[in-house]
């Protein structure tokens, strides 16, 4: 009898730990996402955020009907090159130009078409504009970027 209850013991315990492991390593995995992380706020938010870590701000204005708008965030965005330095040097918002704060914005910023990525510094102003999915990628992006800083 208490062989039995050792023998479950020891299987509760190993099930606890294996289960505690997994969801380690999961956590793990989910933790930083390799590409460009975007800011979770306002507009307003974003560019004192800018201001204080003394940084330019990457717009990205987009549609939900957009199909080069989906490529660039499910293809160009998550490009671990470009999300190290874009990271690194930006503050980077995605806004949809069609809800929320975004037609205060289309005001503020007219675009011509989407996607359009604005690169802006800390006190909003445009820096360099890019029209359309970029035919370079998240390389191209990446030379841009360099380039404005």
């Amino acid at each position: 009898l208490r062989t039995h209850f050792l023998r479950t013991k020891f299987r509760t315990m190993k099930a606890f730990i294996f289960s505690l492991l997994f969801v380690s390593f999961a956590s793990l995995a989910q933790d930083e996402p390799a590409g460009v992380r975007f800011f979770e706020g306002t507009f307003r938010q974003a560019m004192a955020k800018a201001k204080k870590e003394n940084k330019g701000i990457m717009f990205d204005a987009y549609t939900t009907w957009c199909g080069p708008c989906k490529v660039l965030k499910s293809k160009v965005f998550p490009n671990p090159e470009l999300g190290a330095y874009i990271n690194e040097n930006y503050i980077s918002i995605g806004v949809d130009m069609e809800a929320g704060e975004g037609p205060a914005l289309a005001n503020m910023y007219p675009v011509k078409g989407y996607p359009t990525i604005l690169f802006l510094d800390a006190s909003g102003k445009i820096k360099k504009e890019i029209l359309g999915l970029p035919q370079g990628g998240a390389k191209e992006l990446l030379g841009v970027a360099k380039k404005v800083k």
